[in-house]
């Protein structure tokens, strides 16, 4: 199946973000509202949005690292995923 190319699939964001956020509810012993807003404001989650950086390649545990990544020191662009 060919992604669209002018937006990011919602399924795939609804998936992202019923397994990313249990993670990080997990780790950071937030709660589910906190952890969803967290992922939702951070700039990675921006980056899922463009379909243009197909972010929908990456596992969860990848987006996982790199909002983690982007939390500890500022920019999911430290992400050894993402500097590879």
């Amino acid at each position: 199946m060919m992604k669209n190319i002018n937006k990011t699939d919602p399924e795939l964001l609804i998936e992202y973000n019923e397994k990313v956020v249990p993670l990080i509810v997990e780790k950071y012993n937030l709660t589910q509202k906190e952890a969803l807003s967290a992922f939702w404001s951070s700039e990675i989650y921006e980056m899922m949005l463009d379909p243009k950086l197909v972010m929908w390649e990456f596992s969860i545990l990848a987006i996982f690292d790199m909002w983690e990544t982007e939390r500890v020191t500022g920019d999911p662009r430290n992400s050894a995923y993402l500097r590879s």
